[in-house]
């Protein structure tokens, strides 16, 4: 794995996860509690003993760049290993901005051929997963594959929104579809027993879907970026002019828990879906493969007469008399008396405030940090630093689906409330 170069790639604006994307890259939104998008990634290739790591971005990347330079040091002890962001920059010969997932990469290629590797690993910044991508690499080097493509048995439903591949034996990609529909989804259905999948199974999941994670061979990869100047995108332009020109394509088939990020109804299904026991679909707690992100050396949380169950609190968080329902509260969260959350995702604090600051506030009218007595707060996601105040009512009153209410602090997509960083929420409002 050392003749291994790992690319990740930051994503676009995130649109989709947009407000949780305001002020910060999509890699960089927080995750279950204590963790960021990108440690998922960037934990993955540690453990994977990959450890030279570039991290592409270009939107609102302040928070990210941060959190890498606080958390991975990959050089201590003189290694080679590294985790570097490349932000998008112009210059006189790339005057525009990253425009694809391909076109990030070429923008960089003079930097990433100076590097004496034979592999190359492109990755996502936005999706939640545990790989192994030694057995990855070391399959793409088993088959003699010039590109070998990460692939994800789905049932026909999911199939839909996703780039297929069409194998032959031996997994090899014989066709690409990007997001194909009807006669041309059915096309594309692959006898995904005969690549370890039970017979009920592959029954059910008959198509193999992108997961958008790519091995390149390292002439390959510029063969295809030089030859192909005006592609942008991996999936949609690379894969079908490497398949035409007859390089050998390979899939590797992944068959466990993998989500992408992309909405905010799927972020925060990926986070609450975290708190089911005894076994969720996805845990942090495995010993052998961890989840690393920035140590904090905050103090262990204290529950002063609190109900909580079904829920994952971050440390040094305070919650005192109230009610906590399958919720996921971040590190440094305040949660005061007669407080009820429920089905509810709240980032927590980048800091804290101390008892006589938040008297202080309340003395001049303004709001502390954290939930305020007598809330109640459904189906929502509270961004970092929020204040919410006394006897508020979060729930979603008017049932919407989508809603953007910049002035009022608060947005709603896919049915759930997010109350924005840094917002504030005045006492007894009802949303």
């Amino acid at each position: 794995m050392k003749r291994v170069l790992a690319i990740i790639l930051g994503g676009g604006a995130g649109t989709r996860l947009y407000p949780l994307t305001k002020m910060r890259a999509k890699p960089a939104v927080p995750l279950a509690g204590k963790y960021r998008l990108i440690d998922i990634p960037i934990s993955n290739c540690i453990n994977s003993e990959i450890n030279k790591i570039y991290v592409l971005t270009q939107f609102n990347s302040a928070s990210l760049n941060r959190h890498l330079t606080m958390t991975y040091n990959l050089s201590a002890g003189f290694g080679q290993g590294f985790v570097e962001v490349l932000a998008a920059q112009q210059t006189p010969d790339s005057p525009s901005w990253f425009e694809g997932t391909a076109d990030a990469v070429r923008k960089y290629q003079w930097l990433f051929q100076e590097w004496d590797v034979d592999h190359y690993l492109i990755l996502s910044g936005d999706q939640l997963y545990r790989m192994d991508y030694s057995k990855f690499v070391q399959h793409h080097m088993d088959t003699g594959a010039d590109l070998t493509v990460g692939a994800l048995p789905v049932d026909q439903a999911q199939a839909e929104g996703f780039g297929l591949m069409r194998t032959g034996s031996g997994g090899r990609i014989e066709e690409f579809r990007e997001k194909p529909k009807g006669e041309a989804l059915d096309a594309m259905r692959v006898d995904t027993q005969s690549l370890g999948l039970s017979a009920e199974e592959a029954a059910r999941r008959p198509f193999l879907a992108s997961m958008g994670i790519y091995v390149f061979s390292r002439q390959t990869l510029f063969d295809l970026l030089i030859k192909h100047p005006t592609a942008t995108d991996f999936g949609k332009e690379i894969i079908p002019a490497s398949l035409a020109r007859g390089d050998r394509l390979q899939s590797f088939l992944f068959d466990d828990y993998w989500e992408d990020i992309g909405t905010i109804g799927a972020f925060y299904e990926a986070n609450l879906a975290l708190t089911v026991q005894p076994n969720p679909a996805f845990s942090f707690y495995d010993e052998k493969f961890p989840i690393y992100t920035r140590p904090r050396y905050l103090p262990p949380s204290k529950l002063q007469d609190a109900q909580v169950t079904e829920s994952i609190i971050g440390e040094g968080s305070l919650l005192k008399a109230c009610s906590i329902h399958h919720c996921v509260l971040g590190v440094r969260s305040r949660v005061e008396d007669e407080v009820v959350l429920q089905d509810t995702l709240v980032m927590g604090s980048d800091f804290f405030e101390s008892s006589e600051e938040r008297a202080v506030l309340r003395e001049r009218g303004g709001i502390p940090m954290g939930v305020g007595k007598g809330t109640t707060v459904k189906r929502a996601i509270l961004d970092k630093n929020v204040r919410i105040g006394r006897n508020v009512t979060i729930i979603n009153k008017d049932r919407l689906e989508e809603a953007d209410r910049p002035e009022l602090n608060f947005y709603i997509r896919n049915g759930i409330v997010v109350i924005v960083k840094n917002g504030t929420i005045a006492d007894g409002t009802v949303i």
